[in-house]
């Protein structure tokens, strides 16, 4: 039976650096502060043209190198971000665009942090009923343009970034073989973000504060680990696996004390981890795909390993999926 196995992986971010050395310029905050609660070093930021589908094509076009394919090869494209180019259209007809992929559909997915997850779990589908398909995955985050710099417990989490996947087909026992999507909307208002200031006067918002990400930070903070370790755990059952049985596991990179919580939860040694929070921050639909091409590009996978992705959203959303490399 055939399965959807990642081909080639790639990223791209921007080139400023944005330190805590910098952002206690900024706000009121310190580099001791921010390192002890998040982790985080640095983070990258856009710059001039350094726009979300820019950054998305670049991701792409290097995981298309990396798979040895080209961009007529592609049939389907999904960007999951949110901090869209437009409201309208999506992304990823930008990015279509850009790579002159002119073969390709292609359309937006907005999970927050968990949309590269849940866009991975979609083209395996697709690749399922129709194996010939090649489908290139994307998360890429302009975040920067979503951040009050006004609210330290925000603007120090988040970064700017993409990074991205290609997916054909294989029918020797590598590919996606297990994930688990969830979501409850009961929690929307732990992490979200107003859209653009309504045209409507009778549809605006009595607390409109503008288009910015906005937090609760403890309750994220226990809802995160607490999902993220039972969908691990549920996934892991039904496949008959233990953590034991996995070689590589990449969370999404939140900050990291939500990734040593879920560490010690599942019991994972530092070696099965990896964690790249620390120079890129929070780049949420962006953070595991570039974190995956690190891994790869480090040589952290190798052939037949299995890697263990899970991640959790605004939404809220949270997911966990698993592939034999």
């Amino acid at each position: 039976m055939c399965k959807a196995v990642i081909l080639g992986t790639g990223s791209c971010l921007p080139e400023r650096t944005l330190t805590n050395a910098e952002l206690e310029q900024m706000v009121e905050t310190s580099d001791q502060w921010i390192t002890s609660r998040t982790g985080i070093k640095t983070r990258r930021i856009s710059g001039a043209g350094e726009y979300n589908y820019r950054l998305a094509a670049g991701a792409g076009r290097k995981a298309l190198d990396n798979a040895g394919l080209t961009a007529a090869e592609l049939d389907m494209i999904i960007v999951a971000t949110l901090s869209p180019q437009k409201i309208m259209p999506s992304t990823a007809c930008f990015v279509q665009a850009e790579l002159g992929a002119d073969n390709a559909f292609a359309y937006d997915i907005n999970a927050a942090c968990t949309g590269f997850t849940y866009g991975l779990d979609l083209a395996s589908k697709y690749i399922a009923s129709q194996p010939e398909m090649k489908v290139l995955v994307i998360g890429s985050e302009t975040l920067s343009t979503r951040v009050d710099w006004e609210d330290r417990n925000t603007c120090v989490l988040f970064g700017d970034g993409a990074g991205a996947a290609v997916l054909g087909s294989r029918d020797d026992g590598r590919g996606i073989f297990g994930s688990k999507l969830r979501s409850d909307g009961r929690l929307w208002n732990l992490l979200h973000m107003d859209g653009p200031e309504s045209q409507n006067p009778a549809l605006q918002p009595e607390d409109w504060q503008g288009a910015l990400i906005r937090m609760n930070g403890s309750d994220i903070f226990k809802h995160a680990v607490r999902a993220m370790s039972g969908v691990v755990n549920d996934l892991l059952e039904q496949q008959g696996l233990s953590v034991a049985d996995v070689d590589l596991i990449i969370p999404h990179q939140a900050n990291i004390r939500i990734l040593r919580k879920l560490q010690s939860r599942l019991d994972v040694p530092d070696e099965k981890l990896f964690v790249n929070v620390d120079k890129y921050g929070n780049t949420s639909a962006a953070s595991i795909p570039i974190a995956l091409d690190e891994a790869n590009q480090q040589g952290r996978i190798k052939e037949n390993d299995v890697v263990l992705l899970c991640t959790f959203g605004a939404g809220l959303t949270w997911a966990s999926l698993l592939m034999r490399w």
